[in-house]
């Protein structure tokens, strides 16, 4: 691999992952449309890796509000029980924690782990599937058009303005089924998943970020689950960049899209995804 490949599709694993367009199909459709060769499981891995980078590092105050909030909620219900002196030093939280744990319900953590079953076990009995089977330009370009619509639906429709606040168990689970979904190149994690929230009542921004937060443990989990397979010998200059490149346009692409959200909607991202879908049509038949 030269390293004009590695940074294209460093950015392309960067953007795509958390614009709602599908990282994973156009990872397969961009060799596709150029002739390039698939470069492998190791650098799907490696391409991955920077853009759980850029999740944690854009979401770790959130997670720090989360977890002390588990461990807060913890620590009353304890102390409801009169077993308060037990764990009183330990889950001590810090101003920051208290202050950043007030946009957050105090079972936020407990949600989003339910919210992940789904994706976990869609992953483990399907994972085979997905890599190999699916990966077929017009199957992407199908999951492009169809979610696309569905996404400009959602978002044409009439937006809700619940809060993640307002998210609970049963909705949290039912969107974590629409996450499993993104398993197939061409649907998109970011997407589908915010589709299924606004579907739900959650406002743009607060089914966006949801989705953000709810995708963090399965893509950590995913990460380690396929480097177990991961082979290091082959880490090269080009592995380095394209990890580097994911994770910055990653960590970029997250707050543009937090950003872009408080005025504009999804249909700019479905008119794409509906177009490429139709461009990838027509050289699939023309080739």
């Amino acid at each position: 691999m030269n390293f004009l490949h590695a940074i294209i599709l460093g950015i392309i694993q960067g953007v795509g992952e958390f614009l709602p367009i599908s990282s994973s199909g156009h990872l397969v459709v961009i060799p596709y449309i150029f002739g390039w060769d698939y470069q492998g499981l190791n650098f799907d891995v490696a391409l991955h890796f920077g853009t759980v980078l850029a999740l944690i590092t854009f979401f770790w105050k959130d997670w720090m509000a989360i977890i002390g909030n588990a461990l807060q909620d913890t620590r009353n219900k304890i102390q409801d029980t009169n077993k308060s002196q037990i764990l009183n030093s330990k889950f001590q939280t810090s101003n920051l924690t208290i202050e950043q744990s007030s946009n957050y319900p105090t079972n936020l953590f407990w949600i989003i782990m339910v919210a992940s079953i789904p994706a976990a076990i869609a992953g483990y009995f399907l994972k085979d599937l997905a890599e190999h089977a699916l990966r077929n330009s017009l199957l992407v370009a199908i999951f492009l058009a169809f979610f696309g619509i569905i996404l400009w639906l959602a978002d044409a429709g009439d937006i809700g303005k619940k809060k993640i606040s307002e998210i609970g168990y049963i909705r949290g689970f039912t969107i974590g089924i629409a996450q499993a979904m993104a398993l197939f190149p061409g649907v998109s994690r970011s997407g589908v998943t915010t589709t299924a929230g606004m579907f739900f009542g959650l406002d743009r921004k607060s089914a966006t970020r949801f989705s953000f937060l709810m995708a963090t443990p399965v893509m950590i989990g995913a990460f380690l689950l396929t480097l177990r397979d991961f082979q290091f010998s082959i880490i090269n200059f080009a592995f380095i960049i394209a990890v580097a490149t994911s994770a910055i346009c990653g960590f970029l692409s997250i707050k543009f899209l937090l950003k872009f959200l408080e005025r504009h909607g999804f249909a700019g991202f479905a008119i794409y995804r509906i177009a490429l879908a139709i461009l990838i049509v027509i050289l699939y038949f023309s080739r």
